[in-house]
């Protein structure tokens, strides 16, 4: 099948996007096109307008700004996978996106793109609540800030306006002697995962000092393992401390679906959590 027609809209700034938006009402926006560009050939979305935000400059790229990677929305997966700075300062971020569909689809997904969608699925979301990430939109009333744990407003519905885009993400840096772990289980590699894990782990003086552990595909949006995180502090790392917080995994209230019960996504959150915490602990070395 081929889209409905549509008018095609060729911003070169934020503002004019903006503008584009606030005076299209039925539009939408073009990133990396990986999600829509399906929806629109099956005629899931049938826009009157598409507004396509590749020509905009300024909100692409990745910044060092030390303790914080100022990444643009733009910027495409394949360049998280392969940036120096990511890799020294997050590389649970390049590993992630290794899962993330193929090739083709990485070379033009973008990190605005996933978030946008918000696939409870998807990686990036994931890594994203684990970092507590920020991200700024702008609109016709300039930008704002939105944490992370206030995006995700339902299912696969961002807190953003109809006439907001999303311009960048602030991810803080974790230093000191830190480590990660992502795993995930889908039925074919490439495929979205049936769970997935992301843990970052912080230890000082042999014992555990911070946590953070996200959980995607289990609930309409990521979910962080507040209380395991809360039982690793002040442990030290080894397989009964990580075996007894992934326990607190398999009490999630986890969602089913046509394809997987809800016991056997719970299930899979505790292995794989566990998993996730021992390859944390595994690599610490000053980079989460």
């Amino acid at each position: 099948m081929k889209p409905a027609p549509f008018t095609y809209h060729d911003p070169t700034t934020a503002d004019e996007a903006v503008a584009l938006l606030a005076q299209h009402e039925d539009s939408k926006v073009l990133a990396g096109g990986q999600s829509l560009m399906p929806m629109l050939n099956m005629r899931f979305v049938v826009p009157d307008h598409v507004i396509d935000l590749n020509g905009i400059e300024g909100i692409a790229g990745i910044r060092d700004a030390r303790d914080t990677l100022e990444i643009g929305a733009m910027t495409r997966q394949r360049d998280l996978m392969r940036d120096g700075t990511i890799a020294e300062k997050a590389p649970i971020i390049p590993g992630a996106l290794n899962w993330v569909g193929h090739f083709q689809t990485r070379n033009r997904g973008t990190i605005g793109g996933s978030l946008c969608h918000l696939d409870p699925a998807a990686e990036l979301p994931c890594l994203m609540a684990a970092y507590d990430a920020t991200l700024t939109v702008q609109g016709p009333d300039g930008a704002r800030a939105v944490p992370f744990a206030e995006w995700p407003l339902a299912y696969m519905m961002p807190s953003i306006g109809p006439d907001e885009i999303l311009t960048a993400v602030s991810v803080p840096c974790w230093s000191g002697n830190v480590g990660h772990g992502f795993v995930e289980y889908a039925r074919r590699h490439g495929d979205f995962a049936i769970v997935a894990v992301a843990a970052l782990l912080a230890v000082e003086g042999g014992k555990i000092s911070r946590a953070a552990i996200s959980l995607g595909g289990v609930d309409v949006r990521p979910l962080r393992l507040d209380a395991a995180e809360a039982a690793l502090v002040g442990e030290a790392p080894g397989a009964d401390t990580f075996r007894a917080a992934a326990e607190l995994a398999r009490g999630i209230d986890a969602m089913s679906d046509a394809y997987v019960s809800s016991e056997y996504r719970q299930r899979l959150a505790a292995t794989l959590t566990e998993r996730a915490l021992n390859a944390a602990a595994n690599n610490l070395n000053g980079s989460a």
